[in-house]
C-alpha cells in the first residue's frame, strides 16, 4: 500500500507524462495518444515504484540485477520516452524531437534510445521476447524480473498465445505481463473485432496466475505488481483502463488511437491537464 505522499507524487508524475504525450504528438503531428494515455498510470507506478533499476542511488542500465522492461505495444512510445526522461536517461527537452528526422526518439522504441532494452513495434512479439529474456536470466541464476506491457487488441495475434503457453510450460515466474485492457483498438471495440473475453480464464488455462485491477488506481497497480513478484508462476495483470484517460473528448474514443491533435484540440487538451 502506498502512502498518501507517494500517491500525491505519482499523480504529479502521471500528469506530467500526460502533458508530454499531448505535446510530443502535437509537435510531431504524428503518434499514438489514446493508448499512451490509458497506460500512463500503469507505467508511472511500475517505473517509479516497482522496478529495480538503481545502484548507488543512480540509474544504471548496465546494472546486471536490474529488472527488464519490454514495451510490446511499441506504438505508445510517447509515454515510454516521457518516463525515461523523468528517470534521467536523457534531458526532457529532447522529448520535443519525437518522430523528427534524425531523432533518437523514433515512433517505436529502438536500441539507440537510452534506457530501451528491446526494439518493439510489430505487435504480438513482445511477450515472446520477454520469455527469451526470462529464460536467460534463469540460466544465469539472476533473480531479476521481466515486465512486459501488452495492448488488448494485440492479444489477437497468435504469437502472444504461443508465448503464454511457453511461459506457463517453463514456469517462468520472473515474467510479469500487464495487459492495458482499454477495450479499443484502431478499428473499434475489441469485442466486435475479435472477442477476447473471458480473458482471465483464457490466460489461466496456460498455467498463469491472473489478477484483474483498476489500471488507474495507483494502489491497485502497486499492490498487484508487488504481489506478483512473490508468486511461483508467471503472472498476468489485466489492468482495466480508459483509452485517452485524462482528456475528456479523447476518452473511450477509438478515433484518437493514432491521431495527432490540431491546434484547437491541442489547446483544449492541455487546458484540461493543467
Amino acid at each position: 500500500m502506498l502512502t498518501q505522499n507517494e500517491i500525491d507524487e505519482l499523480e504529479k508524475l502521471a500528469l506530467e507524462n500526460r502533458q508530454n504525450i499531448i505535446k510530443m504528438v502535437y509537435e510531431a503531428q504524428s503518434g499514438h495518444i489514446g493508448g499512451s494515455l490509458s497506460a500512463c498510470d500503469i507505467l508511472t507506478v511500475l517505473f517509479h515504484k516497482c522496478m529495480n533499476h538503481a545502484v548507488g542511488g543512480k540509474f544504471s542500465p548496465e546494472y546486471p540485477k536490474r529488472d527488464r522492461f519490454v514495451l510490446s505495444k511499441g506504438h505508445v512510445s510517447p509515454l515510454y520516452y516521457s518516463i525515461l526522461a523523468q528517470l534521467g536517461f536523457f534531458e526532457k527537452e529532447e522529448l520535443m524531437t519525437f518522430r523528427k528526422l534524425g531523432t533518437r526518439l523514433q515512433g517505436h522504441p529502438s536500441m539507440w534510445t537510452p534506457g530501451v532494452e528491446v526494439a518493439t513495434g510489430s505487435l504480438g512479439q513482445g511477450l515472446s521476447m520477454a520469455c527469451g529474456i526470462a529464460m536467460a536470466l534463469k540460466l544465469e541464476k539472476n533473480t531479476s524480473n521481466v515486465f512486459v506491457l501488452l495492448g488488448d487488441g494485440e492479444l489477437q495475434e497468435g504469437n502472444v498465445w504461443e508465448a503464454f503457453m511457453q511461459a506457463g510450460h517453463r514456469k517462468l515466474d520472473n515474467i510479469i505481463a500487464i495487459v492495458d485492457r482499454n477495450c479499443l483498438q484502431i478499428d473499434g471495440n475489441t469485442e466486435n473485432i475479435m472477442a477476447l473475453d473471458n480473458l482471465s480464464d483464457k490466460i489461466k488455462a496456460f498455467n498463469w496466475n491472473v489478477m484483474e485491477i483498476n489500471g488507474h488506481d495507483f494502489n491497485d497497480i502497486y499492490d498487484s505488481i508487488e504481489k506478483a513478484k512473490s508468486i511461483n508462476a508467471p503472472t498476468c495483470i489485466i489492468a482495466h483502463t480508459v483509452k485517452g484517460k485524462g482528456v475528456s473528448f479523447m476518452e473511450n474514443n477509438a478515433g484518437w488511437h493514432g491521431k495527432a491533435p490540431g491546434k484547437e484540440d491541442y489547446e483544449k487538451a492541455i487546458k484540461e491537464l493543467i
